[in-house]
């Protein structure tokens, strides 16, 4: 594995932990839509994952915690745990990415370990974008569906919101770093299997050792 494919997985997945972070933080989930004939809007509702705001024409931002939460509709609870176990789990593959990094780079002698953290940072990148993709699409499936319900109330539609956006781009990114990661581990994996088969057989125990 070259240094470049690490490093750019690293870039992409740092970005991708970021960007969890901050959707899972905005408030900006479920955003006022306005589809009446009226052209002056005095105020913007949001609501997201722990808050709902009221900004009044762009100048004054107010902001409310849900009060309880076992008042909350069971699908935002679950959001909520979904999107707090993928920002612990973004952290840790970050985590797991630097020292895969750091191990992997080409040593002395010339050939390059790629280290067992190369896998586990791909794996952990993969479930981390498959769990912030499931709330993020389900939520803007719902809003899109209620938009378009002519039984809907018009004050009750919502526009999709920056975070979900945010959210949608963190998930592609920790899918990607994921998938280069697995990828420079297979890889490794087949071009030392062939040469040394009892290197291919130590990788699942420490390590697959690629000479080049």
């Amino acid at each position: 594995m070259s240094f470049f494919p690490s490093l750019t997985g690293l870039i992409l997945g740092g970005v991708g932990m970021v960007g969890t972070l901050a959707a899972t933080a905005m408030p900006q989930w479920r955003v006022s839509a306005y589809v009446d004939s009226n052209i002056v809007v005095f105020e913007t509702i949001w609501e997201g994952l722990w808050m709902d705001c009221i900004s009044q024409l762009g100048i004054r931002l107010q902001c409310k915690f849900y009060d309880s939460l076992l008042a909350l509709p069971p699908p935002l609870e679950a959001f909520r745990a979904l999107m707090c176990l993928a920002v612990g789990l973004a952290i840790l593959s970050f985590l797991l990415a630097i020292v895969g990094v750091k191990y992997s780079q080409p040593s002395k002698e010339g050939p390059q370990a790629v280290s067992i953290f190369i896998l586990a940072a791909g794996a952990a990148f993969l479930l981390t974008g498959t769990l912030v993709l499931v709330p993020v699409s389900w939520t803007g499936g719902s809003i899109v569906r209620d938009f378009y319900d002519p039984q809907v109330p018009v004050p009750l539609k919502r526009e999709l919101g920056a975070a979900l956006f945010v959210g949608w781009a963190s998930s592609a990114l920790q899918l990607a770093a994921g998938a280069m990661y697995c990828h420079c581990w297979c890889r490794a994996g087949a071009a030392a299997g062939p040469r040394y088969p009892w290197l291919a057989r130590a990788g699942g125990s420490g390590g697959v050792h690629a000479y080049v």
